[in-house]
């Protein structure tokens, strides 16, 4: 009688971890933050203009054939960096750190996850990925939290998709030339919102945009001449805050 039990025994195990048995899928790295909203985000979706479908093919393209460190994600603030206000910084401060620019003029964060999903992240796994999003997506009347949970979908498609990678997470810049601005009170609540994603590890949070102000608040012509796009003194200004964040993302 003993003996049979230990046979039924070892047979139950047998079909429990046996070839057959259906594997539960693997976990999914979670995020620091909760959920922003239950709201319907828009959908992942391309972009029909010219020359956004033309820098999204040149990411592509870019990520199979250039050697790189880190994938720098975002929207004009990031193209205009690498391309047209600030070029010969990109290539003082983010080319020796081996830093591929992935920015698309107009972008929001449903286009953001969309090239996430189709080509931008084909290449090599990065080392580490910036994020700088979000800004477009208030620009279209969105609310703040529709807003943050934008952005929390483009980092948690990231942190699936290169789990190994540390991710440093921008907060969105001032816009607006006075400190009473349209935009100015949504961008310190959506900051204040994703800076709960960072988790000490594998998400940093970082707000540099104070730099970009002067002694009262403002955003001056110098800096910023249509009050949301920066100059090359503006880049100057965010570079000392800048360069070290993407050193820690690199271990150095």
């Amino acid at each position: 009688m003993r003996l049979g039990l230990l046979a039924i025994a070892a047979l139950a195990v047998i079909c429990r971890c046996g070839p057959g048995q259906a594997q539960a899928p693997p976990s999914q790295p979670a995020l620091a933050c909760p959920h922003f909203t239950q709201d319907q985000l828009p959908a992942p979706e391309p972009r029909e203009a010219s020359a956004a479908v033309k820098r999204f093919e040149q990411i592509n393209t870019a990520v199979k054939t250039q050697p790189y460190r880190v994938l720098f994600f975002g929207d004009s603030l990031t193209e205009r960096f690498e391309t047209w206000d600030a070029p010969q910084l990109w290539r003082e401060h983010m080319v020796p750190r081996g830093v591929l620019g992935a920015g698309v003029n107009g972008d929001r964060t449903e286009h953001q996850l969309w090239r996430l999903d189709n080509g931008n992240l084909d290449g090599p796994p990065p080392q580490g990925v910036v994020l700088w999003i979000g800004t477009n997506d208030l620009g279209h009347d969105r609310s703040v939290e529709d807003t943050a949970e934008g952005i929390r979908a483009d980092l948690a498609r990231l942190r699936e998709k290169v789990p190994a990678a540390r991710i440093l997470l921008l907060g969105l810049t001032p816009r607006g030339a006075a400190p009473d601005a349209k935009f100015r009170a949504p961008i310190r609540e959506v900051n204040n919102m994703i800076r709960s994603c960072a988790d000490g590890t594998s998400v940093t949070f970082a707000d540099i945009g104070g730099v970009l102000l002067d002694s009262q608040g403002r955003l001056t012509p110098e800096i910023s001449p249509d009050r949301l796009h920066f100059s090359r003194l503006g880049y100057e200004r965010l570079m000392p805050k800048l360069d070290p964040l993407i050193d820690r993302l690199l271990g150095r």
